[in-house]
């Protein structure tokens, strides 16, 4: 289980550079249909961005050998955000429930809000996490 630091009320922000590697026509390479969209952060990446956010504030939470993986999201993208511009992410844990944490999640660029919701993680023991799936890998 986590260090004893991890509890609600945790707060962590990020910010970030909106470069031409995270707007939609980047997402293009696999997914074709995105290529004449407009440039501006996929909400693709706005969701990874806040997943990272709570992944840095778990950093100095966990037990050697233990990570945390995404299990829930939900957040709303609110706002277009241009190349050039940062956009900040704040998070707070709200609930912890065993190995299950609760993040609020909200993210700005220079002028608005940009994206909110909710997202979830679970603290897992890497080790055994990495056997399971060499076990699934394998059938």
């Amino acid at each position: 289980m986590p260090k004893p630091t991890l509890r609600p009320g945790l707060q962590h922000t990020e910010t970030i550079l909106i470069t031409d590697r995270l707007v939609v026509p980047e997402m293009a390479d696999r997914f074709p249909d995105f290529g004449p969209m407009p440039p501006v952060l996929a909400t693709a990446y706005l969701v990874a961005f806040m997943e990272w956010t709570c992944v840095r504030a778990l950093a100095n939470h966990l037990l050697e050998g233990e990570a945390s993986l995404g299990t829930h999201v939900d957040l709303s993208h609110v706002a277009a955000t241009p190349t050039g511009m940062k956009a900040t992410a704040a998070v707070e844990l709200i609930e912890v429930k065993g190995r299950r944490l609760r993040f609020q999640v909200a993210c700005r660029d220079e002028r608005d809000e940009i994206g909110a919701g909710f997202h979830e993680r679970v603290v897992i023991d890497q080790g055994r996490f990495l056997a399971k799936l060499a076990e699934k890998r394998t059938g």
